[in-house]
Order: C-alpha cells, then structure tokens, then sequence
C-alpha cells in the first residue's frame, strides 16, 4: 500500500507531536508513506502534492482504543468499510476493536478477517484485543499466548462478565506470563443488577433501575488485587466514576501496573442528559453525576487518564427507539472524538498539546504501539484540522452507518480537512459545501 503513496509536503501548518514535544509553525515532508523530514525539505526532495496547512494545526493520526465495527456479525447496524471511512473523516487512523463480534475474536482467524477486510477498505489501520475466554463465556480460557502472537494488542472481556474471580485470577496469571496487556471493562454484574441509568435522582424520578457508582469501584478494587497478586498489567477501559479514579491512581503509587481511559463523552454529559427517557443517552456504563464529570476531565487534564477514546457503537435507529432499558446502549462517536477534546481546550481545561496527547501517543502507549507520533521514518499518519472552523453534527453529516448520537444539533469548533494514513490522503474535506 505504501508504495503507492505520493511524496507529499504538508506546509505552513502548526506541527504538534506531543510525544516528541514538538508544537511549531514548520513543514513536515513524506515519502513512500513514511515520515521523511521535518522543517526543511532533503535535499533531492520534490513533492508530488502540496498541502498547505496555513493556520492549520497538523498532528499525528487519531488512535482510537475501543470502536465497535459491527462486523463480523452485525452488518446491518456498520461495516468495517463504512465505519473506517467514518474513522478518516474524523481524523482516526488507527482504532481497535474490542472482541465481542460474531464469531468472537477468539482465534487467530477471526483476526484476520478482520485485518484483510480492512485492508480491503484502506482508510485506517484495524487492530484487535482477543476474547479473555472463549466465546466470551466467562468459563475457558482463549488461547491467549497464540492471540497474542498471531497480533492482538492485549486481552479483553469486552462486555461479558468473568464466571467468577478465580477464572480472572487464572487469567491474569496466564496473561503475566506472556507479557500480555489486559483490558477490563470494571462491573460487578451482581450490583448492578440489571441497572440502565445511573442510580441517583434520574433513575429515581424515571422509576429506571439504578447502575450503582459500587458496582464499578468493587470491581476495580477487586481487578487491583488481583493484578498485585498476579504481576498482570491492567488497562481500564471506559472509566466513569470519581472513586474509580483515586482506587487506580492510589495502586499506581504503589507499584502496580494500570492505565485508564475515559469515553469523551463522559467529559461533556451527565445523568440529567438521560432526563426524560432520552435513550440517544443510554451508554454502558451509564453517564455519572456532573462531580464525576469533573474529576473525570481534572484525571484527563493532569494525565492520570492517559486517553480519550471514542467507545463507538454504531446502532441500526430501531435499536433506540425502544423503552429505555430495552434499548441498545452506545453511541456512534468516531466524527465525536476530536471535536469533544477540543471542547475541553475551549473550555480551558487543559492545552491543545495535552489534549492531543490523549488522542494520539496515550493510548498508543497503552497499546504498545508506535503510532500516534511523527518521528522519522514512521508510518505518515496524520490529521490535519482546522481549529476555529465551526460546523453543526446532524445526520447528513455524519459518514458512520449509525445515527445515534446525543450530539446531534451541538455546533463544534474544529474540522479534520485532511487525513493521511500510510501517506495516502484518505480524507479531503469538500469546503465548497
């Protein structure tokens, strides 16, 4: 694919790599898909195309750590076509997709489809974390080591639930062995009992079962001991609540090997937007009270959570129109991503470069992997937005299959007019519309 791949110079821009702590007014030059300068052009260098970023911020392609594709198993709601053509229109170039597909990411053959169909597409890079057990089922233990080899980027549970903690502990002491990163999704499926919304005053006034703050903190507590007992390195996907925060910061100190994301939408809705049985609202976890809203942006802010994830689900519109706990929860929020971390540097809670950082070298860290910067000779992977163009969300808009999205109607500042993946332009914004 990268042979195909023009030599392009991108010029003018304001360069931010915060993994290289780069923030400048240069040029950034590429070849056969690959970084080749910054500032000035080699010599014997002549550029096939020319971008000029003038008043343009130019920074490493999106890495996106939990975005469902639907496919395998679900083409009716998204397909990994339509959904990565979402993803460069965004400014993502790299996502990865969590195990619960069907079949289920259980084998290294699933794996591969998944990779060939993206291939087939060539808008983003498609990675995957494999089943933690087979099929999902919470009994027996996936193949993890051979997952691993075949190139998963760590083991997850997705949504399901573990049988029991001894199976964890099993699990974790399996994965510590082989080095093997593990991404949970913290609840303790037993207090939360069947809960849809956050249990407060929303849950109480709609008369919603309730999805106790507890039944994340108990399992996060349970998840840290487990991980000191076993040596397991941890990554908590899609954290929602203050005292989760302080429990993971608190292990840290200590020693223990853990990471945390937080979905964006987190950081800008609270319980009082599921207000009047409004399931475009209706995520899992389920949108906290505005204290946890707070910490959730300060842990963002201070990099105590190291990435912003976009926790894209993609739904068919019937899923929604349900009564509330018999909808499907999720939103679709890969065009989200970015503008939703912008809003958060509008409202002064934190820089561009560190709210860029969260989007690009964080959780390529978390993932180990060598994307979400702009060092030389690697993979020319970039977004390019404008930072004061103003744009409305609505449906016409919106490139990903799913239309479900609490945000439709929010006026955004910033729009992707670029992407490069593999030094390819996936992405041209049309400014005639």
């Amino acid at each position: 694919m990268t042979a195909q791949s023009p030599s392009i110079s991108i010029i003018n821009g304001r360069l931010i790599d915060p993994a290289n702590s780069i923030d400048e007014v240069t040029d950034i030059h590429i070849s056969q898909g690959k970084v080749l300068a910054i500032g000035e052009k080699p010599s014997g260098f002549e550029a096939e195309q020319m971008i000029d970023a003038r008043d343009k911020v130019v920074c490493p392609g999106l890495v996106d750590l939990s975005a469902r594709l639907r496919e395998p198993g679900l083409e009716f709601k998204a397909t990994i076509g339509s959904e990565t053509r979402a993803a460069a229109k965004a400014g993502i170039t790299t996502m990865i997709c969590p195990p619960d597909t069907d079949p289920v990411i259980d084998t290294p053959a699933v794996m591969e489809l998944i990779r060939s169909k993206a291939k087939q597409s060539a808008f983003a890079r498609v990675l995957c974390t494999a089943a933690i057990s087979k099929k999902l089922e919470g009994k027996e233990l996936s193949e993890m080591a051979e997952l691993a080899e075949a190139g998963c980027v760590g083991v997850s549970n997705a949504y399901k639930p573990l049988g029991n903690t001894l199976i964890e502990r099993r699990a974790l002491e399996y994965a510590s062995t082989f080095g093997i990163k593990v991404f949970l999704k913290a609840e303790d499926r037993h207090l939360r009992n069947q809960g849809c919304v956050h249990e407060g005053i929303i849950a109480s006034r709609l008369g919603l079962p309730g999805f106790p703050e507890a039944a994340e903190t108990v399992a996060v507590a349970r998840d840290i001991a487990l991980a000191e007992s076993t040596g397991a390195t941890l990554h908590f996907q899609r954290i929602s609540t203050a005292k989760s925060v302080r429990k993971i910061n608190r292990a840290r100190h200590d020693g223990i090997l853990l990471s945390m994301d937080v979905a964006a939408h987190q950081l800008h809705l609270t319980e009082m937007d599921a207000d009047g049985f409004n399931t475009a609202c209706h995520v899992d976890p389920p949108l906290r009270t505005l204290r946890d809203r707070e910490v959730l942006r300060q842990a963002v802010a201070n990099g105590d959570i190291q990435a912003i994830c976009s926790d894209h689900q993609p739904h068919e519109p019937d899923a929604k129109e349900h009564p509330f706990p018999d909808s499907e929860p999720g939103i679709s929020a890969l065009e989200t991503l970015l503008p939703l971390t912008l809003k958060l540097v509008q409202e002064k809670v934190m820089s561009l470069p560190e709210a860029l950082h969260r989007l690009t070298a964080g959780p390529a860290d978390i993932a180990g992997l060598p994307y979400g910067r702009l060092d030389a000779a690697s993979s020319a992977d970039i977004c390019i937005f404008d930072p004061e163009a103003h744009w409305i969300l609505n449906e016409d808009n919106l490139l990903s299959q799913g239309k479900n999205s609490p945000f439709i109607n929010w006026e955004f500042t910033g729009q992707v007019t670029h992407t490069l993946f593999e030094g390819r332009i996936t992405y041209q914004l049309d400014e005639s519309t």
